[in-house]
């Protein structure tokens, strides 16, 4: 009756423990969750929640366009002059950008090995992204307020 089992501990290991071995790695850093680029998880979960913004803005972003094929210049500034329209063209655009940089920086982190090289690059990602979201933000709302009367 008192009797126990006792349980045999399996170690499962990936493909990154042969390259990684755990023993290297603090308990601290495992667990916050910190690799060796320092964010840990937060550029992952990014890409995901961006991911998961631009599937319906993406849906609501293409009937749209295809509503407006067609339409010329002044319903088109007219739509974007709506303010549902403004917002939801907005969010489109800056989590397009934010999907578009955390992408662009996985690849350039991955496949540039020069530190020089890999930092310019990915400083002129984010100024790229940052300055068309600036532009594309500023363009939307600049029709919106013009055709809406506001000055």
């Amino acid at each position: 009756m008192g009797h126990r089992r006792r349980e045999r501990s399996v170690l499962i290991m990936s493909k990154n423990d042969i390259f990684q071995p755990i023993q290297f790695r603090t308990p601290l850093s495992r667990a916050r969750g910190l690799g060796a680029s320092r964010h840990g998880v937060s550029h992952f979960i990014t890409e995901r929640v961006s991911g998961l913004a631009l599937a319906p803005l993406s849906v609501w972003g293409v009937f749209a366009a295809l509503k407006l094929v067609g339409a010329d210049q002044h319903t088109a500034a007219a739509w974007v002059g709506q303010p549902v329209n403004a917002v939801l063209l907005s969010l489109l655009l800056i989590s397009a950008l934010i999907h578009l940089s955390n992408a662009v920086q996985v690849v350039i982190e991955d496949y540039i090995h020069r530190f020089t090289s890999k930092s310019a690059l990915v400083i002129g990602n984010l100024f790229v992204c940052v300055l068309a979201g600036a532009v594309g933000v500023f363009s939307i709302l600049k029709v919106a307020l013009t055709v809406t009367g506001a000055h």
